[in-house]
């Protein structure tokens, strides 16, 4: 006999097997219990990366105004990275993942800034900084952040579909216009 007869001639022997209801809440669960923790692990990734992103704004936004009222001297890429560290409470190894970018900006011959911010490259760490030039009284400046983090589910959900930079990081960025004070 085969498989199916053998269980169809066992079925009509018992048919109490039939209307049996045990395990029909392992059934449920096995089909659902995968979607739910889909949802769980992406609504974490999700926190993480809104709140790493409101502490680089954050630090963004305090480190600015100490930029502007001239109170971080000197006015390089060291000591604004170092204030806005300090600011950011939660991005991790904040002083080897984060690159700044700071121009003038000229209103009358408008030259638009790359879209892009310019990250650190893991997988080159000799890439030099685009630019970063301190800017003097009264001078348009924009100040732009890159920072890189690891997630902490990289192959689930929203830690899957966030789009990486190099060495499978994602890349946080933030930016702020400001004028430097007299």
């Amino acid at each position: 006999m085969t498989g199916p007869r053998r269980l169809l001639q066992a079925l009509r022997r018992r048919p109490a097997l039939l209307r049996a209801s045990e395990g029909a809440a392992s059934v449920e669960f096995v089909l659902i219990f995968p979607v739910l923790m889909l949802v769980i692990l992406s609504s974490f990734e999700l926190g993480m990366v809104t709140l790493r992103q409101v502490m680089l704004d954050r630090g963004l936004d305090l480190t600015v105004r100490e930029v502007r009222l001239g109170q971080i001297t000197p006015v390089d890429h060291a000591t604004v990275s170092a204030s806005i560290c300090n600011h950011a409470l939660l991005l991790p190894d904040c002083a080897s993942n984060l690159r700044l970018e700071m121009r003038p900006l000229d209103l009358r011959s408008w030259v638009t800034p790359p879209e892009q911010a310019d990250c650190v490259d893991r997988a080159d760490i000799t890439v030099p900084l685009r630019r970063f030039t301190a800017g003097v009284e009264n001078q348009l400046m924009l100040l732009r952040a890159c920072s890189l983090f690891d997630p902490y589910f990289p192959t689930s959900g929203l830690g899957a579909r966030l789009p990486r930079q190099s060495g499978g990081a994602y890349a946080l960025t933030s930016a702020s216009a400001f004028v430097v004070e007299p």
